[in-house]
Parts: C-alpha cells; sequence; structure tokens
C-alpha cells in the first residue's frame, strides 16, 4: 500500500499548522513534513507544537546543511523525536536558491555538506561522545544530551551524486520530477546495490494539479525548481542544449526572470500531476506501479487555512482513488 503525506512550504502560521495537522491525521495521512524555508516559521518550534496535538502522524523536517549547523539540528530533531513520542524524521536537501540566496550563502560543495551533515547527524544519535573532523564540519567531544535516537533520514535530490548518495546511506529517497522518476530511482538503486544495502524507500513529492488555477500557481515556483537541476533533469523536460544553457546562466546568476518563458502549459504539465480528480488518481497509479513507490507526498503551499484543510481533504480522496484507502480510524 502507497502511503499518503502532506508537505507543508510556508508561509502559515504556526496555529493554521497545528489544525492542519490534526485534520491530516485524522483523514488519514501518515506524514507531515515542513519545509525549512529560514525566514519564515521555525521549522522545530512549530512541529513541536504539532507533536503535542497529534498522536500517529509522522513528523519531519525538509532542511539542509547550509542555514543550521548539522549538530543543530540533530539536537532539534532528537528534541522532536523525545516529545511525539518517536515520530521525527528527517529529510536533507542540498540547499536550494530560494532559501539560501536572501541570505548570502552560497551553493557550495553540496555533496559535501549533505553527506557531512548525514553523518554529524547519526554520529550524535548514537548518544555516545563524537569527535570527527571533515571538509565542511567537525564535532570536539560532541555529545547529545538527549541520548541515542533512531530517526529515519531521507535525502530529497535531483543531481546524480546526491543520488548516489542516497542509494548508499539514506533510509528514504524523494523524487519530485514527474518524467525523471525511473532515471533518478536508477541512480539510487544501483548505488544501493553496489553498497550491499536495501534500496532507499522511494516518495514522489508533488502537487496535484486537480483544478486549472493549481497549475497557475506552479507557474510561479517553477523556474526556482529549473535553476537548482542538473542537464539529466531538464533534458526529461525536452529542453535542448540552448534552454539548459540559459537555465545554467539564470542559476548563475540568481536571475529566475531569464527563464521563465520557459516554463510553459505543456512543461507544467510534464513535470507534475495535472488533470481532472480522476485523471490525477490514474496518473499517480500508474506511477507507483512503474516505480515501485512507497509514499507521495502532496505539496501544501497557501497561507490560507480554509484552503488547505479542503486541499488536503479533496487530494486525499485522489490519492485512495488511486492506491486505495488504508486501514485504520479513517474518514
Amino acid at each position: 500500500m502507497v502511503a499518503a503525506g502532506i508537505h507543508v512550504v510556508p508561509p502559515i502560521s504556526p496555529r493554521d499548522l497545528v489544525v492542519l495537522a490534526k485534520e491530516a491525521e485524522a483523514i488519514g495521512y501518515e506524514y507531515l513534513f515542513l519545509a525549512d524555508e529560514g525566514f519564515e516559521v521555525d521549522v522545530y518550534a512549530c512541529l513541536a507544537l504539532v507533536a503535542a496535538e497529534t498522536s500517529t502522524i509522522r513528523l519531519g523536517a525538509m532542511t539542509n546543511g547550509y542555514t543550521r549547523h548539522p549538530a543543530v539540528t540533530a539536537a532539534a530533531l532528537a528534541t522532536l523525536n523525545t516529545v511525539s513520542d518517536g515520530r521525527a524524521m528527517a529529510t536533507m536537501l542540498a540547499g536550494g536558491s530560494m532559501v539560501l540566496s536572501p541570505m548570502g550563502i552560497p551553493r557550495e560543495r553540496p555533496y559535501r555538506v549533505v553527506s557531512e551533515s548525514i553523518h554529524v547527524m547519526r554520529s550524535l544519535w548514537t548518544g555516545e561522545p563524537v569527535t570527527w573532523s571533515g571538509s565542511e564540519f567537525s564535532l570536539d567531544a560532541a555529545q547529545l544530551g538527549l541520548g541515542p535516537q533512531q530517526i529515519p533520514v531521507w535525502l530529497a535530490c535531483r543531481g546524480p551524486m546526491m543520488l548516489d548518495l542516497a542509494g548508499r546511506s539514506a533510509d528514504g529517497l524523494i523524487v519530485t520530477v514527474k518524467p525523471d522518476l525511473g532515471g533518478a530511482i536508477q541512480i539510487a538503486d544501483a548505488s544501493a546495490s553496489s553498497a550491499g544495502r536495501a534500496a532507499p524507500s522511494k516518495t514522489y513529492l508533488g502537487r496535484i494539479c486537480y483544478q486549472p488555477e493549481m497549475l497557475a500557481d506552479q507557474r510561479r515556483t517553477l523556474p526556482f525548481v529549473l535553476m537548482d537541476s542538473p542537464p539529466r533533469v531538464l533534458g526529461s523536460l525536452g529542453f535542448h542544449d540552448d534552454q539548459i544553457s540559459l537555465v545554467a546562466e539564470a542559476a548563475a546568476t540568481n536571475r529566475p526572470d531569464l527563464i521563465s518563458h520557459l516554463v510553459t502549459d505543456d512543461i507544467l504539465r510534464l513535470y507534475q500531476v495535472v488533470g481532472t480528480p480522476a485523471e490525477c488518481a490514474g496518473q499517480l497509479a500508474t506511477l507507483a506501479d512503474t516505480h515501485d513507490l512507497d509514499n507521495v507526498l502532496v505539496d501544501v503551499l497557501s497561507p490560507d487555512l480554509g484552503e488547505n484543510l479542503k486541499l488536503i481533504n479533496e487530494t486525499y480522496q485522489i490519492t485512495t482513488g488511486a492506491f486505495g484507502a488504508p486501514t485504520g480510524d479513517q474518514r
């Protein structure tokens, strides 16, 4: 059975997030991830509030190794894991231009930053004193005060080196570009096989656009996604060499406006699940069957609580139409 979750991207108020989380849990969603957006609500303070008002839904942060030292992240997640009775999860990203650029943080050496972040967190979660030195981070007799923790680490990525890292090290892989799912998963699975370990769980993350206005909303953010995507992903969307070079220029200069004209209706439809509710359910079912998906995470992007409550209820009906209703106390 494919499990469903929500990925909440601020702005959203802490109180509204709690209401949304309680409704998501009651409906039957199994995961709630909150994006660590830097200048928005603090992800760990908000997830602690959610933990106090829920009992079963898994709670995770979508974060990076640039805006927070991984030792700080390890302690924050250990705290969340404690107050939620073991429901905390971590998803590491390579850091995106929407978050890093306003802080003046260059996105340098993302592979090392992410791989060392995972190492630092897992080392501290043993509960033992840790002395270690890497190229990006170091620990000197550091010990987590909350003791040993069992916290899954997922990796959301698109680039080949990061996908290789996911296969060798992560508990789960999150993929986001619909036409590239096969290519991305193949890289991670091959890496896991060569490392002699089980492949990470597979999760598709995206917005399910079952109404026309949802497609229009996605037009605003897709240029940033393209700027953070490797040539393989851009090629899967049908971009030719000149367009790929233009995307590289936009990324180097932090100019998403340079490529806004590339975000056509055809690209938007190719990038994500789009159509009537029944068509979206059919696309999700095909993706899950083709790529052996374990989970689907739905983007929740609006600052309006009413819109978000409507979205998660209607989207859950679409996912149950695709995968069937799970057992338990779902509505």
